[in-house]
């Protein structure tokens, strides 16, 4: 069997057991095609099923090279290389290929895409106006929502919580005026760690109380319109509504609240480390992303206001 018939018949196999997508199909098999033709460039001639099984690291190694010198960045030749992966795994698997020393080969590390924050007067547009979406004559309860979707988004830019975080506090957990400076909140891998409340952000829960009513201390601090817990999906969505309404970018998103709330302390000079502690990232390197945001933000003044820049 040639190298052709092979990708054939894996492609074949992913459509037929695997389900791909049309999509799928098409990347993989592309990926697989230039594999074959850089195979067929570096050993002389198409290779065949004893060519590919006969394949070390270093092959890999040299195909993953020359399509970053053709420009491919690292999460595509990650892509093309999880893809290979898969081919020569089914070779083995379904053709009695030998299976081959790859296990060890990692392949390159795609860089974090770095965060996308809003200027702080959208973030602050957001968290104050957010419920203008809701039409009394489309939504029966459009105070109760409003104030909801209030209270929730200045939490979030004030906070800097994961939107998970927020919809898992109970009532008891409800930061109001007169209550710990802080609160404890449990992020990933049920880590806790205290999180300072601004005046705002108590002023705009206790509004959002007043129409949400009393509850035991157990009961969802952020409620759906059924009385259970708020779904991350209708917060999405009501902010969907709300940056279209109010013509705010794409990336104005419950998440783009935490990273704005990071960079705007990072631009305000706030510590790294300090800012770490407050997200809850376990690693410094995460944080550090946002030097990046502030760097970028930086050079965009710097080109707009210098004289010499244009």
């Amino acid at each position: 069997m040639t190298g052709e018939q092979a990708r054939a018949a894996w492609l074949a196999w992913l459509a037929a057991e695997r389900r791909a997508s049309p999509n799928t199909l098409e990347a993989y098999g592309h990926d697989a095609a230039e594999f074959l033709g850089f195979l067929t460039r570096h050993l002389g001639g198409e290779p065949d099923m004893a060519a590919l099984g006969a394949l070390r690291p270093a092959d890999l190694r040299g195909f993953l090279a020359e399509r970053a010198a053709v420009g491919d960045g690292a999460a595509t030749r990650a892509r093309r290389l999880a893809a290979i992966r898969g081919f020569l795994r089914f070779l083995t698997r379904r053709h009695g290929m030998a299976a081959l020393p790859l296990g060890a080969m990692r392949g390159p590390r795609p860089k974090p895409p770095i965060p996308r924050a809003l200027t702080p007067e959208d973030a602050r547009a957001v968290a104050q106006d957010v419920g203008e979406h809701y039409d009394p004559a489309r939504h029966e309860r459009a105070p109760l929502q409003a104030a909801r979707d209030i209270a929730l988004f200045t939490l979030l830019y004030g906070a800097g919580l994961r939107i998970a975080e927020a919809l898992a506090l109970n009532l008891v957990d409800a930061p109001l005026p007169g209550r710990d400076a802080a609160l404890r909140v449990v992020g990933k891998g049920a880590k806790e760690r205290l999180v300072p409340v601004l005046p705002a952000v108590r002023v705009a829960m206790a509004a959002y109380l007043k129409h949400r009513g009393p509850g035991a201390p157990g009961d969802p601090l952020f409620l759906g319109a059924r009385g259970g817990r708020l779904d991350a999906a209708v917060a999405q969505k009501s902010l969907r509504e709300f940056r279209r309404l109010a013509g705010l970018p794409e990336h104005a998103t419950p998440h783009a609240l935490r990273h704005s709330f990071a960079t705007h302390l990072l631009g305000a000079g706030a510590d790294l480390r300090a800012i770490q502690d407050l997200l809850g990232h376990a690693s410094l390197s995460t944080t550090q992303r946002y030097t990046a945001v502030d760097a970028a933000g930086l050079l965009a003044t710097w080109k707009k206001a210098h004289p010499r820049a244009g």
